[in-house]
């Protein structure tokens, strides 16, 4: 890859411990602000799309440092 682009960003709702989204995982999580740029971005081509960078912190249980 020799050009890299950012086109937007988003970000995913702060959680506590316990609260609604403790029990959703965090690919699912991960795939809502993915959708939500595409929507925003409809002249991209999603297949255009050869790579994603994301982060997390504070990840905890079953999806523990597995995003």
């Amino acid at each position: 890859m020799t050009d890299a682009f950012i086109c937007d960003y988003v970000r995913t709702p702060i959680g506590r411990y316990g609260g609604a989204l403790a029990t959703v995982r965090a690919d699912d999580l991960a795939a809502i602000p993915l959708a939500a740029l595409l929507a925003r971005n409809s002249a991209l081509d999603p297949a255009a799309v050869e790579e994603v960078w994301m982060g997390c912190a504070n990840q905890a249980g079953e999806d523990n440092r597995n995003v």
